[in-house]
């Protein structure tokens, strides 16, 4: 049978299938505990119920009628005495029923005395009336067991001798001893209770407290109730099961809407098509997280292709200014090769021009092809030899390259001591080259003033180098670290600059875990500052 509207939740590795088969066998197995937790509750409150009853219905029969049935078992002991004829426990036949003697008012307890005879045939006796199925015997202080299963045909279950001094001592010392459930000699189940015998009886079945009546009951239509309790469950357990199943389709359904918006939103999603996020707030905590998750994934997906896109328009303006760089320097030595090939040698002022000329560029090319190779080395994340350094000293050790350099111009060395990072001292002595030589580019032969700065705040070690220069327009600050750019006032190469200095100094200063960054303005000067973490000697 197919429930309309399950197709969806049908379909094999379906969440919405796995979670509504899984509901499902939860709430059965949550109604097959409660029946069998009912049907146990049950059964152990209706036999108890009727164990107490039993044990009133014990209270409730005729003493005179015991008296005569004990009388029926009695026949002659030695030396005149009577003694019962019954069955022990282990079943041994009796004897013959003697007559009922007329002293039977002796026997009795004197508390209750007999007040008439009752006649052997049993015609005049008081009846006992037991309803069907029950049985009823007596325990004498022998513990031999006395079945009245000849006047109500059911025969009483037979306990063993231990299992009967156990009751006896137990009603002996008022205890409650509870009922048991055992099988006769037909192999009928019987619920049976035990009481002590009424003291009008003692004489006849021998003694006061040690006597013991047993009934009992067939607890077959005790079981036939159970299991119509049962079977009731049962069917309101299976209805339940089916209506929930209705019920439960819809909720599960609206239930999983954010979920079915996560995919649509993730089915959307391509590399051309990074912009969609979903809400945050969707009334669920574990989808909300989901859809938190996503749109981080987006982004970082999104920061990953725009950095793809920045490096690959990087490798091509790379590709494309180092063969711009290369090219002119092998077009101007290719020209005085073809001037030489013409007849230079002829003419010593044009053949020394020419190789002169020859000799600026291939120096150029030099210069172009070890600052490359060094950027290749740095963006493999060389292995450094760091150890620590003053770079205060580094600096006064410096001062006389540094004036060659500079020619005219004015330097001033604020330096702050001592000053110690862990550094690889070649590196920052090419890096401080760089931004030194890239001041005195920018500044004025004779006016021109380049100031190196060293201080420390907290764990930063702060290394500046300023001039007095034209400055660079806000415009081109933020690409002054790509390789090979050049702001529009220096795309000269009047002095010979490549634009890697700086791209190969920013590779230095993080290697060693430091930062750069610069403050500019036109016509007032540049400054760029270094920031290195501080270390101890």
């Amino acid at each position: 049978m197919k429930l309309p509207g399950l197709g969806p939740f049908l379909k094999p590795g379906s969440l919405r299938n796995a979670l509504l088969v899984r509901s499902l066998l939860v709430l059965a197995v949550l109604l097959l505990l409660i029946g069998i937790f009912q049907y146990i509750v049950m059964k152990d409150f209706m036999y108890r119920n009727k164990a107490e009853a039993l044990e009133a219905q014990i209270m409730a029969l005729p003493r005179s009628g015991f008296a005569d049935w004990g009388w029926r078992f009695m026949r002659p002991g030695p030396a005149g005495a009577m003694t019962r004829d019954d069955r022990s426990i282990d079943g041994a036949p009796g004897h013959d029923t003697p007559e009922r003697p007329a002293n039977l008012e002796a026997l009795l307890s004197p508390e209750i005395p007999l007040k008439q005879e009752i006649p052997r045939n049993g015609k005049d006796r008081a009846a006992i009336f037991l309803p069907p199925g029950t049985s009823l015997a007596v325990i004498d202080t022998e513990l031999n067991l006395v079945d009245f299963a000849d006047e109500n045909g059911t025969s009483a279950p037979r306990l063993s001798r231990e299992q009967y001094m156990d009751i006896r001592d137990g009603l002996k010392q008022r205890q409650h001893v509870p009922y048991k459930v055992v099988n006769n000699n037909e192999g009928e189940e019987q619920l049976v209770v035990f009481r002590h015998a009424f003291r009008g009886i003692a004489g006849t079945v021998g003694g006061g407290s040690q006597v013991i009546i047993q009934m009992g009951l067939e607890t077959g239509s005790m079981k036939d109730v159970l299991v119509n309790q049962l079977l009731i469950f049962t069917i309101l357990s299976l209805l339940a099961l089916i209506t929930g199943l209705l019920v439960y389709l819809p909720v599960l359904r609206r239930t999983l809407i954010p979920l079915s918006n996560v995919v649509h939103a993730v089915e959307k999603t391509d590399a051309g098509n990074l912009n969609e996020r979903l809400p945050l707030q969707q009334g669920q905590t574990e989808i909300d997280r989901l859809a938190q998750s996503f749109n981080g994934m987006l982004n970082r997906l999104e920061q990953a292709f725009e950095s793809e896109r920045e490096a690959k328009e990087q490798m091509r303006r790379f590709v494309a200014d180092a063969s711009h760089e290369l090219r002119t320097p092998l077009t101007s030595i290719h020209g005085f090769v073809e001037v030489l090939r013409r007849g230079a040698d002829n003419h010593p002022e044009q053949r020394s021009a020419a190789l002169r000329s020859m000799y600026g560029e291939t120096k150029r090319l030099n210069a172009l092809v070890d600052d490359l190779l060094t950027l290749a080395k740095l963006d493999q994340a060389p292995q450094l030899h760091l150890q620590p350094l003053r770079l205060d000293l580094l600096i006064q050790d410096m001062e006389p390259q540094l004036k060659l350099l500079a020619g005219a111009r004015k330097i001033d060395f604020n330096l702050e001591e001592p000053a110690v990072i862990r550094c690889e001292a070649g590196r920052i002595k090419q890096a401080l080259l760089n931004l030194f030589h890239n001041a005195v580019q920018h500044t004025d032969p004779e006016n021109g003033e380049i100031t190196i700065s060293l201080s420390s705040s907290g764990s930063k070690i702060h290394l500046s180098v300023s001039d007095n220069g034209a400055g660079i327009e806000e415009s081109h600050q933020a690409n002054v670290f790509e390789r090979f750019y050049r702001s529009d006032s220096s795309r000269t190469r009047k002095y010979g600059g490549s634009g890697l200095g700086l791209a190969i100094t920013r590779s230095i200063v993080e290697t060693h875990g430091g930062s750069i960054c610069l403050t500019s303005q036109p016509m007032k000067g540049t400054t760029f500052e270094i920031h290195f973490p501080k270390s101890a000697l």
